[in-house]
Protein backbone atom coordinates (compact mmCIF):
# COMPACT_ATOMS: atom_id res chain seq x y z
CA UNK A 1 0.00 0.00 0.00
CA UNK A 2 1.51 3.32 -1.08
CA UNK A 3 0.29 6.69 0.15
CA UNK A 4 1.14 10.11 -1.25
CA UNK A 5 1.37 13.54 0.33
CA UNK A 6 -1.56 14.43 -1.94
CA UNK A 7 -3.63 11.72 -0.28
CA UNK A 8 -3.10 13.36 3.12
CA UNK A 9 -3.74 16.92 1.89
CA UNK A 10 -6.68 17.45 -0.46
CA UNK A 11 -8.90 20.40 -1.25
CA UNK A 12 -12.47 19.92 -0.13
CA UNK A 13 -15.51 21.44 1.52
CA UNK A 14 -16.44 21.88 5.19
CA UNK A 15 -17.44 21.00 7.78
CA UNK A 16 -16.09 17.43 7.99
CA UNK A 17 -13.76 15.24 5.97
CA UNK A 18 -15.26 11.97 7.17
CA UNK A 19 -18.86 13.18 7.36
CA UNK A 20 -19.02 15.60 4.41
CA UNK A 21 -16.13 14.99 2.00
CA UNK A 22 -16.21 11.19 2.35
CA UNK A 23 -19.97 10.78 1.79
CA UNK A 24 -19.84 13.14 -1.21
CA UNK A 25 -17.02 11.10 -2.75
CA UNK A 26 -18.82 7.82 -2.01
CA UNK A 27 -22.08 9.05 -3.53
CA UNK A 28 -20.32 10.25 -6.65
CA UNK A 29 -18.43 6.95 -6.91
CA UNK A 30 -21.76 5.12 -6.80
CA UNK A 31 -23.33 7.37 -9.45
CA UNK A 32 -20.25 7.21 -11.67
CA UNK A 33 -20.32 3.40 -11.41
CA UNK A 34 -23.87 3.33 -12.72
CA UNK A 35 -22.87 5.53 -15.65
CA UNK A 36 -19.69 3.56 -16.37
CA UNK A 37 -21.51 0.21 -16.47
CA UNK A 38 -24.41 1.43 -18.62
CA UNK A 39 -27.00 1.08 -15.85
CA UNK A 40 -27.93 4.73 -15.49
CA UNK A 41 -30.80 4.78 -18.00
CA UNK A 42 -32.77 2.12 -16.10
CA UNK A 43 -32.70 3.93 -12.75
CA UNK A 44 -35.75 5.91 -11.63
CA UNK A 45 -34.81 6.45 -7.96
CA UNK A 46 -31.82 6.28 -5.63
CA UNK A 47 -31.87 5.75 -1.89
CA UNK A 48 -29.03 6.32 0.58
CA UNK A 49 -28.77 5.09 4.16
CA UNK A 50 -26.17 6.49 6.57
CA UNK A 51 -25.17 4.47 9.63
CA UNK A 52 -23.25 4.81 12.88
CA UNK A 53 -21.55 8.13 13.43
CA UNK A 54 -22.74 9.34 10.02
CA UNK A 55 -26.31 8.72 11.08
CA UNK A 56 -25.85 10.14 14.58
CA UNK A 57 -24.28 13.47 13.58
CA UNK A 58 -24.94 13.59 9.85
CA UNK A 59 -27.39 16.48 9.96
CA UNK A 60 -24.95 18.73 11.80
CA UNK A 61 -22.09 17.75 9.50
CA UNK A 62 -24.13 18.11 6.32
CA UNK A 63 -23.71 14.44 5.43
CA UNK A 64 -27.20 14.25 3.93
CA UNK A 65 -26.54 17.28 1.72
CA UNK A 66 -23.13 15.93 0.74
CA UNK A 67 -24.73 12.70 -0.47
CA UNK A 68 -27.19 14.63 -2.63
CA UNK A 69 -24.35 16.67 -4.16
CA UNK A 70 -22.26 13.57 -4.81
CA UNK A 71 -25.13 11.71 -6.46
CA UNK A 72 -25.61 14.74 -8.69
CA UNK A 73 -22.00 14.45 -9.87
CA UNK A 74 -20.33 17.10 -7.73
CA UNK A 75 -16.86 16.70 -6.26
CA UNK A 76 -15.62 18.15 -2.92
CA UNK A 77 -12.66 19.83 -4.60
CA UNK A 78 -14.65 21.72 -7.22
CA UNK A 79 -18.22 22.11 -5.94
CA UNK A 80 -19.30 25.75 -5.60
CA UNK A 81 -19.29 26.16 -1.82
CA UNK A 82 -21.42 29.31 -2.08
CA UNK A 83 -24.18 27.47 -3.98
CA UNK A 84 -23.97 24.03 -2.38
CA UNK A 85 -26.95 24.50 -0.05
CA UNK A 86 -29.00 26.04 -2.87
CA UNK A 87 -28.28 23.08 -5.15
CA UNK A 88 -29.56 20.67 -2.51
CA UNK A 89 -32.62 22.84 -1.81
CA UNK A 90 -33.43 22.97 -5.51
CA UNK A 91 -33.31 19.17 -5.78
CA UNK A 92 -35.61 18.83 -2.76
CA UNK A 93 -38.04 21.46 -4.08
CA UNK A 94 -38.14 20.00 -7.61
CA UNK A 95 -38.46 16.43 -6.24
CA UNK A 96 -35.88 15.49 -8.85
CA UNK A 97 -32.17 14.74 -8.95
CA UNK A 98 -29.81 14.75 -11.93
CA UNK A 99 -28.01 11.50 -11.17
CA UNK A 100 -24.34 11.64 -12.20
CA UNK A 101 -25.17 15.11 -13.50
CA UNK A 102 -26.98 13.76 -16.56
CA UNK A 103 -29.92 11.46 -15.73
CA UNK A 104 -33.10 12.72 -14.07
CA UNK A 105 -34.56 10.55 -11.28
CA UNK A 106 -37.38 11.11 -8.79
CA UNK A 107 -36.17 12.38 -5.45
CA UNK A 108 -37.76 12.79 -2.03
CA UNK A 109 -35.19 14.24 0.37
CA UNK A 110 -36.86 12.98 3.56
CA UNK A 111 -37.52 9.47 2.26
CA UNK A 112 -34.49 8.84 0.06
CA UNK A 113 -31.75 10.04 2.45
CA UNK A 114 -32.11 8.08 5.68
CA UNK A 115 -29.94 8.62 8.77
CA UNK A 116 -29.86 5.73 11.25
CA UNK A 117 -28.89 7.12 14.63
CA UNK A 118 -28.52 3.74 16.38
CA UNK A 119 -27.60 1.29 13.62
CA UNK A 120 -24.10 0.59 12.33
CA UNK A 121 -22.51 -1.36 9.51
CA UNK A 122 -19.94 -3.95 10.62
CA UNK A 123 -16.64 -2.68 9.25
CA UNK A 124 -16.44 0.95 10.44
CA UNK A 125 -18.55 3.52 12.36
CA UNK A 126 -18.90 5.67 9.21
CA UNK A 127 -20.85 3.35 6.92
CA UNK A 128 -23.35 4.11 4.15
CA UNK A 129 -25.36 2.07 1.66
CA UNK A 130 -26.68 3.23 -1.72
CA UNK A 131 -29.39 1.56 -3.81
CA UNK A 132 -30.43 2.34 -7.38
CA UNK A 133 -34.00 1.26 -8.17
CA UNK A 134 -35.75 0.69 -11.52
CA UNK A 135 -39.37 1.40 -12.51
CA UNK A 136 -40.49 -2.02 -11.22
CA UNK A 137 -39.02 -1.35 -7.79
CA UNK A 138 -36.15 -3.81 -8.31
CA UNK A 139 -32.66 -2.96 -7.10
CA UNK A 140 -30.38 -2.27 -10.07
CA UNK A 141 -27.27 -1.84 -7.93
CA UNK A 142 -26.47 -1.79 -4.22
CA UNK A 143 -23.14 -0.79 -2.74
CA UNK A 144 -21.84 -0.03 0.76
CA UNK A 145 -18.97 2.34 1.45
CA UNK A 146 -17.03 3.43 4.50
CA UNK A 147 -15.67 6.91 5.15
CA UNK A 148 -12.56 6.01 7.13
CA UNK A 149 -11.24 9.48 7.98
CA UNK A 150 -9.59 12.35 6.13
CA UNK A 151 -11.97 12.00 3.19
CA UNK A 152 -10.71 8.47 2.38
CA UNK A 153 -13.46 6.15 1.15
CA UNK A 154 -13.31 2.36 0.81
CA UNK A 155 -15.99 0.07 -0.59
CA UNK A 156 -17.60 -3.07 0.75
CA UNK A 157 -14.91 -5.32 -0.73
CA UNK A 158 -12.19 -3.62 1.33
CA UNK A 159 -10.86 -6.08 3.89
CA UNK A 160 -11.55 -4.61 7.32
CA UNK A 161 -12.30 -1.26 5.65
CA UNK A 162 -8.68 -0.32 6.06
CA UNK A 163 -7.37 -0.41 2.51
CA UNK A 164 -7.22 3.32 2.02
CA UNK A 165 -5.77 3.19 -1.48
CA UNK A 166 -5.39 0.51 -4.12
CA UNK A 167 -1.99 1.79 -5.29
CA UNK A 168 0.59 -0.98 -4.92
CA UNK A 169 3.46 1.12 -6.34
CA UNK A 170 6.91 0.05 -5.16
CA UNK A 171 8.59 3.05 -3.52
CA UNK A 172 12.34 3.65 -3.34
CA UNK A 173 12.12 4.25 0.41
CA UNK A 174 9.07 2.40 1.78
CA UNK A 175 8.25 2.78 5.46
CA UNK A 176 5.36 1.82 7.69
CA UNK A 177 6.83 2.82 11.06
CA UNK A 178 8.77 5.78 12.40
CA UNK A 179 11.68 3.47 13.20
CA UNK A 180 11.85 2.41 9.54
CA UNK A 181 11.64 6.04 8.43
CA UNK A 182 14.46 7.09 10.75
CA UNK A 183 16.59 4.13 9.66
CA UNK A 184 16.20 5.21 6.04
CA UNK A 185 17.11 8.80 6.92
CA UNK A 186 20.27 7.61 8.68
CA UNK A 187 21.28 5.09 6.00
CA UNK A 188 20.72 7.45 3.06
CA UNK A 189 21.75 10.67 4.80
CA UNK A 190 18.37 12.23 4.06
CA UNK A 191 15.88 14.36 5.96
CA UNK A 192 12.30 13.15 6.39
CA UNK A 193 11.11 15.52 3.67
CA UNK A 194 13.79 14.23 1.29
CA UNK A 195 12.67 10.63 1.87
CA UNK A 196 9.10 11.65 1.09
CA UNK A 197 10.21 13.60 -1.99
CA UNK A 198 12.09 10.60 -3.38
CA UNK A 199 8.96 8.48 -2.93
CA UNK A 200 6.70 11.12 -4.51
CA UNK A 201 8.86 11.23 -7.64
CA UNK A 202 7.47 7.79 -8.48
CA UNK A 203 4.16 9.53 -9.25
CA UNK A 204 5.08 13.12 -10.08
CA UNK A 205 7.87 15.22 -11.46
CA UNK A 206 9.46 17.42 -8.84
CA UNK A 207 8.19 20.52 -10.63
CA UNK A 208 4.63 19.20 -10.77
CA UNK A 209 4.66 18.10 -7.12
CA UNK A 210 6.00 21.47 -6.00
CA UNK A 211 3.25 23.26 -7.91
CA UNK A 212 0.57 21.07 -6.36
CA UNK A 213 1.89 21.52 -2.84
CA UNK A 214 2.15 25.28 -3.25
CA UNK A 215 -1.44 25.23 -4.52
CA UNK A 216 -2.41 23.43 -1.30
CA UNK A 217 -0.64 26.22 0.60
CA UNK A 218 -2.44 28.84 -1.50
CA UNK A 219 -5.82 27.32 -0.62
CA UNK A 220 -4.83 27.35 3.06
CA UNK A 221 -3.95 31.05 2.76
CA UNK A 222 -7.23 31.83 1.01
CA UNK A 223 -9.08 29.98 3.75
CA UNK A 224 -7.45 32.14 6.44
CA UNK A 225 -8.25 35.30 4.46
CA UNK A 226 -11.87 34.25 3.96
CA UNK A 227 -12.22 33.37 7.63
CA UNK A 228 -10.81 36.72 8.70
CA UNK A 229 -13.20 38.63 6.44
CA UNK A 230 -16.43 36.76 7.19
CA UNK A 231 -18.25 37.96 10.29
CA UNK A 232 -21.60 37.03 11.78
CA UNK A 233 -22.96 33.81 13.21
CA UNK A 234 -21.98 30.30 12.14
CA UNK A 235 -24.80 28.14 10.73
CA UNK A 236 -26.32 25.25 12.64
CA UNK A 237 -28.29 26.62 15.56
CA UNK A 238 -25.61 27.03 18.25
CA UNK A 239 -25.34 30.74 17.40
CA UNK A 240 -21.55 30.68 17.61
CA UNK A 241 -20.09 34.06 16.69
CA UNK A 242 -17.13 34.15 14.33
CA UNK A 243 -14.21 35.54 16.32
CA UNK A 244 -11.46 35.73 13.69
CA UNK A 245 -12.45 39.15 12.26
CA UNK A 246 -12.48 40.77 15.71
CA UNK A 247 -9.19 39.17 16.71
CA UNK A 248 -7.61 40.40 13.48
CA UNK A 249 -8.70 43.97 14.23
CA UNK A 250 -7.17 43.71 17.69
CA UNK A 251 -3.89 42.38 16.30
CA UNK A 252 -3.69 45.10 13.67
CA UNK A 253 -3.79 47.75 16.39
CA UNK A 254 -0.43 49.06 17.64
CA UNK A 255 1.49 46.17 19.13
CA UNK A 256 2.32 45.87 22.79
CA UNK A 257 6.10 45.63 22.61
CA UNK A 258 6.15 44.14 26.08
CA UNK A 259 4.03 41.10 25.16
CA UNK A 260 6.43 38.18 24.54
CA UNK A 261 3.61 35.91 23.34
CA UNK A 262 2.19 38.18 20.65
CA UNK A 263 3.04 35.60 17.97
CA UNK A 264 0.76 33.09 19.69
CA UNK A 265 -2.15 35.50 19.28
CA UNK A 266 -1.56 35.35 15.53
CA UNK A 267 -1.44 31.55 15.66
CA UNK A 268 -4.81 31.57 17.43
CA UNK A 269 -6.16 33.84 14.70
CA UNK A 270 -4.95 31.61 11.86
CA UNK A 271 -6.47 28.49 13.42
CA UNK A 272 -9.78 30.16 14.33
CA UNK A 273 -10.13 31.63 10.84
CA UNK A 274 -9.69 28.23 9.17
CA UNK A 275 -11.99 26.32 11.46
CA UNK A 276 -14.72 28.94 11.40
CA UNK A 277 -14.60 28.83 7.61
CA UNK A 278 -14.74 25.04 7.78
CA UNK A 279 -17.74 25.14 10.13
CA UNK A 280 -19.50 27.40 7.63
CA UNK A 281 -19.03 24.86 4.83
CA UNK A 282 -16.32 26.81 3.01
CA UNK A 283 -13.40 25.69 0.88
CA UNK A 284 -10.89 23.87 3.06
CA UNK A 285 -7.78 21.71 2.91
CA UNK A 286 -8.19 18.35 4.61
CA UNK A 287 -5.09 18.30 6.83
CA UNK A 288 -5.41 15.42 7.56
CA UNK A 289 -9.11 15.93 8.43
CA UNK A 290 -11.49 18.88 8.30
CA UNK A 291 -12.15 18.82 12.02
CA UNK A 292 -8.42 19.41 12.55
CA UNK A 293 -7.91 21.50 9.41
CA UNK A 294 -6.73 24.65 11.20
CA UNK A 295 -3.58 23.29 12.84
CA UNK A 296 -1.22 22.76 9.92
CA UNK A 297 -2.22 26.05 8.20
CA UNK A 298 -1.81 27.94 11.50
CA UNK A 299 1.66 26.52 12.12
CA UNK A 300 2.65 27.10 8.48
CA UNK A 301 1.48 30.72 8.75
CA UNK A 302 3.53 31.02 11.94
CA UNK A 303 6.57 29.70 10.07
CA UNK A 304 6.14 32.15 7.19
CA UNK A 305 5.37 35.18 9.38
CA UNK A 306 7.77 34.74 12.28
CA UNK A 307 10.69 32.52 11.21
CA UNK A 308 13.55 34.41 9.52
CA UNK A 309 14.39 33.01 6.09
CA UNK A 310 11.07 31.19 5.67
CA UNK A 311 10.18 30.63 2.02
CA UNK A 312 8.24 28.43 -0.39
CA UNK A 313 10.95 25.76 -0.30
CA UNK A 314 10.32 25.50 3.42
CA UNK A 315 6.58 25.21 2.82
CA UNK A 316 7.16 22.25 0.49
CA UNK A 317 9.49 20.59 2.99
CA UNK A 318 6.98 21.24 5.79
CA UNK A 319 4.11 19.57 3.91
CA UNK A 320 6.25 16.60 2.88
CA UNK A 321 7.41 16.02 6.47
CA UNK A 322 3.90 16.43 7.85
CA UNK A 323 2.59 13.90 5.32
CA UNK A 324 5.23 11.33 6.28
CA UNK A 325 4.06 11.55 9.89
CA UNK A 326 0.40 11.51 8.86
CA UNK A 327 0.96 8.32 6.87
CA UNK A 328 2.19 6.62 10.04
CA UNK A 329 -1.05 7.51 11.82
CA UNK A 330 -3.16 6.44 8.86
CA UNK A 331 -1.42 3.07 8.52
CA UNK A 332 -0.98 2.17 12.19
CA UNK A 333 -3.96 3.76 13.95
CA UNK A 334 -6.61 6.08 12.55
CA UNK A 335 -7.35 9.71 11.71
CA UNK A 336 -11.10 9.16 12.13
CA UNK A 337 -12.82 10.79 15.12
CA UNK A 338 -15.59 8.23 14.83
CA UNK A 339 -13.06 5.43 15.25
CA UNK A 340 -10.59 6.70 17.88
CA UNK A 341 -11.93 10.05 19.08
CA UNK A 342 -10.42 13.48 18.52
CA UNK A 343 -6.93 12.21 19.38
CA UNK A 344 -7.01 10.78 15.85
CA UNK A 345 -7.86 14.15 14.31
CA UNK A 346 -6.49 17.04 16.38
CA UNK A 347 -3.84 14.78 17.94
CA UNK A 348 -2.58 13.55 14.57
CA UNK A 349 -2.57 17.06 13.08
CA UNK A 350 -0.70 18.44 16.09
CA UNK A 351 1.90 15.69 15.74
CA UNK A 352 2.26 16.28 11.99
CA UNK A 353 2.65 20.04 12.43
CA UNK A 354 5.14 19.65 15.28
CA UNK A 355 7.42 17.30 13.36
CA UNK A 356 7.22 19.38 10.20
CA UNK A 357 8.00 22.64 11.98
CA UNK A 358 10.93 21.02 13.76
CA UNK A 359 12.46 20.00 10.43
CA UNK A 360 12.12 23.43 8.79
CA UNK A 361 13.58 25.03 11.91
CA UNK A 362 16.69 22.96 11.31
CA UNK A 363 15.91 19.90 13.40
CA UNK A 364 17.39 16.49 12.65
CA UNK A 365 15.12 13.56 11.67
CA UNK A 366 15.40 12.25 15.23
CA UNK A 367 14.41 15.64 16.66
CA UNK A 368 11.49 15.87 14.21
CA UNK A 369 10.31 12.41 15.26
CA UNK A 370 10.57 13.52 18.89
CA UNK A 371 8.53 16.64 18.16
CA UNK A 372 5.85 14.52 16.51
CA UNK A 373 5.80 12.19 19.51
CA UNK A 374 5.38 15.10 21.91
CA UNK A 375 2.55 16.40 19.74
CA UNK A 376 0.51 13.21 19.99
CA UNK A 377 1.53 12.13 23.51
CA UNK A 378 -0.16 15.14 25.05
CA UNK A 379 -3.34 14.64 23.06
CA UNK A 380 -3.83 10.97 23.98
CA UNK A 381 -7.36 10.22 25.13
CA UNK A 382 -8.85 13.32 23.52
CA UNK A 383 -12.55 12.67 22.97
CA UNK A 384 -14.71 13.70 20.02
CA UNK A 385 -17.82 15.25 21.57
CA UNK A 386 -19.16 17.95 19.21
CA UNK A 387 -22.05 19.88 20.72
CA UNK A 388 -25.12 19.52 18.55
CA UNK A 389 -23.18 17.33 16.14
CA UNK A 390 -21.53 20.49 14.76
CA UNK A 391 -17.80 21.02 14.18
CA UNK A 392 -17.86 24.17 16.33
CA UNK A 393 -17.75 23.52 20.08
CA UNK A 394 -15.14 22.48 21.18
CA UNK A 395 -13.54 21.90 17.76
CA UNK A 396 -12.70 25.47 16.72
CA UNK A 397 -10.87 26.45 19.91
CA UNK A 398 -9.31 22.99 20.12
CA UNK A 399 -7.48 23.66 16.85
CA UNK A 400 -6.06 26.92 18.19
CA UNK A 401 -4.80 25.25 21.36
CA UNK A 402 -3.28 22.34 19.42
CA UNK A 403 -1.52 24.74 17.02
CA UNK A 404 0.28 26.39 19.92
CA UNK A 405 1.06 22.93 21.34
CA UNK A 406 2.64 21.91 18.04
CA UNK A 407 4.91 24.96 18.01
CA UNK A 408 5.96 24.32 21.59
CA UNK A 409 6.59 20.63 20.83
CA UNK A 410 8.86 21.55 17.92
CA UNK A 411 10.83 24.06 19.97
CA UNK A 412 11.15 21.64 22.89
CA UNK A 413 12.39 18.85 20.63
CA UNK A 414 15.01 21.13 19.08
CA UNK A 415 16.70 21.30 22.48
CA UNK A 416 16.86 17.51 22.81
CA UNK A 417 19.14 14.87 21.36
CA UNK A 418 16.35 12.45 20.41
CA UNK A 419 16.98 10.09 23.33
CA UNK A 420 13.39 10.31 24.57
CA UNK A 421 11.89 7.36 26.47
CA UNK A 422 8.70 7.24 24.35
CA UNK A 423 9.00 6.77 20.60
CA UNK A 424 6.49 8.00 18.03
CA UNK A 425 5.67 4.39 17.15
CA UNK A 426 4.81 3.61 20.78
CA UNK A 427 2.68 6.75 21.06
CA UNK A 428 0.75 5.86 17.89
CA UNK A 429 0.22 2.32 19.16
CA UNK A 430 -1.05 3.76 22.44
CA UNK A 431 -3.40 6.07 20.58
CA UNK A 432 -4.87 3.12 18.67
CA UNK A 433 -5.32 1.11 21.88
CA UNK A 434 -6.85 4.08 23.69
CA UNK A 435 -9.30 4.57 20.84
CA UNK A 436 -10.31 0.92 20.95
CA UNK A 437 -10.97 1.19 24.71
CA UNK A 438 -12.86 4.49 24.41
CA UNK A 439 -16.64 4.23 24.81
CA UNK A 440 -18.49 4.89 21.56
CA UNK A 441 -20.35 7.86 23.06
CA UNK A 442 -17.05 9.75 23.12
CA UNK A 443 -16.30 9.05 19.44
CA UNK A 444 -18.22 11.55 17.28
CA UNK A 445 -21.70 10.43 18.20
CA UNK A 446 -22.59 13.52 20.25
CA UNK A 447 -23.87 11.22 22.99
CA UNK A 448 -21.24 12.04 25.61
CA UNK A 449 -18.89 14.68 27.00
CA UNK A 450 -19.57 18.32 26.23
CA UNK A 451 -22.24 17.28 23.74
CA UNK A 452 -24.60 16.34 26.58
CA UNK A 453 -23.41 18.82 29.19
CA UNK A 454 -23.76 22.01 27.17
CA UNK A 455 -27.25 23.33 26.54
CA UNK A 456 -27.86 24.09 22.88
CA UNK A 457 -29.26 27.55 22.37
Amino acid sequence: MALSVLDLFSVGIGPSSSHTVGPMRAARRFADGLARDGELAGVVRVKAELFGSLGATGRGHGSDKAVVLGLAGHDPETVDTHRADDLVAEAALDAALMLAGTHRVDFNFNEDIILHRRKSLPAHPNGMTFRAIDHLGAVVRERSYYSVGGGFVVDQEAVGADRVIMDETVLPHPFTTADELLATCKREGLSISEVMLANELVWHTEEDLRAKLLNIWSVMQDCVTNGCNAGGILPGGLKVTRRAPGLLRDLQAPEDAGDPLRAMEWVNLFALAVNEENAAGGRIVTAPTNGAAGIIPAVLHYYMKFVPGANDDGVVRFLLTAAAIGILFKLNASISGAEVGCQGEVGSACSMAAGALCEVLGGTPIQAENAAEIGIEHNLGLTCDPVGGLVQIPCIERNAIASVKAINAARLARHGDGSQKVSLDKAIKTMRQTGADMMSKYKETSRGGLAVNVIEC
